[in-house]
Order: C-alpha cells, then sequence, then structure tokens
C-alpha cells in the first residue's frame, strides 16, 4: 500500500471486532493475479488476533509496524499458521528483528493495551467500520477494494 498511496499512510494496528465473511476463492484469484505465493489459511480461520494486534502495537512503537504485519500476515496466509498462538507471532517478530521477550512483555503490557484502546476509539470516531482501511484526507475507504475506490 506504501508504493501506491500519498503521502505514505501511517499504519496503526487495531482488531476487528467481528469476524466477516470472507470469499477464499476470490483472494486466493487476486493473490495470483499479484504474483504472491499461494493462500494457505491457518485452521481456525479467523482466528483470535488479540495477540498478533497487540504485538503489532508494540512494533509500533519501535518503528517496526509496517515489517511486523507483513511478517504477521506471511505467518498466517503463507504459512497457514494461526496468530492466535503466541509462538507464531514470535515467528512474525523475530523475523523483523523484535526480541521475543520484548515482545512478549509488550502483549502483557498495560500501556501497550491501553494505546491499541485508544486507536481502535480514534478508528470508530472517524468512521472505520471494516478492516483493512485507509483514511486520508478525511475520507474512509476500506474493505477488499480499497485502493479500487
Amino acid at each position: 500500500m506504501n508504493a501506491v498511496v500519498e503521502p505514505v499512510p501511517d499504519w496503526i494496528p487495531i482488531q476487528a471486532r467481528e469476524p466477516v465473511g470472507v470469499d477464499r476463492a476470490e483472494v486466493e484469484r487476486r493473490a495470483s493475479d499479484a504474483g504472491l505465493p499461494p493462500v494457505r489459511w491457518p485452521d481456525p480461520f479467523p482466528f483470535d488476533s488479540r495477540n498478533a494486534t497487540l504485538a503489532a502495537t508494540f512494533a509500533k512503537q519501535s518503528g517496526r509496524v509496517v515489517a511486523f504485519s507483513l511478517a504477521a500476515m506471511r505467518q498466517a496466509f503463507a504459512a497457514g499458521r494461526d496468530l492466535s498462538v503466541v509462538d507464531n507471532v514470535l515467528l512474525a517478530a523475530a523475523a523483523c528483528e523484535l526480541h521475543p521477550r520484548a515482545v512478549l512483555k509488550g502483549i502483557e503490557s498495560r500501556s501497550v493495551s491501553d494505546a491499541l484502546a485508544a486507536a481502535e476509539e480514534r478508528a470508530r470516531a472517524v468512521g472505520v467500520a471494516e478492516l483493512p482501511a485507509l483514511v486520508s484526507a478525511g475520507r474512509v475507504r476500506s474493505g477488499a477494494n480499497l485502493l479500487d475506490t
């Protein structure tokens, strides 16, 4: 997304509250069209993303939110790993040079939890109702086609 959106967006982790239906065939087709590896769906899917979202919030505080988010999505959808499992979140963290003990402390930290809650409240306040979402110039674009609009 950084390559197609000007100015470069500020990545802010927030957690989806309600799992939404996903057209797996459409996701797999789009991944193939984009030249990405085949999608390996984690089991279960959707998974509880709380630990991953807390880890992303921690990563944001150290300037590694984009690297962590991409590594986490690779763990989930290229390796088929369930991100509700802390060890799988730590694999993503290690891939972007975040120390596992620091990430564990971050996941358990009240300040990280509070930062995530504040980000989610700000997102709701500006009208984010679906993920992924992009807020630019006061306009919210979201969902699978957010860059198409």
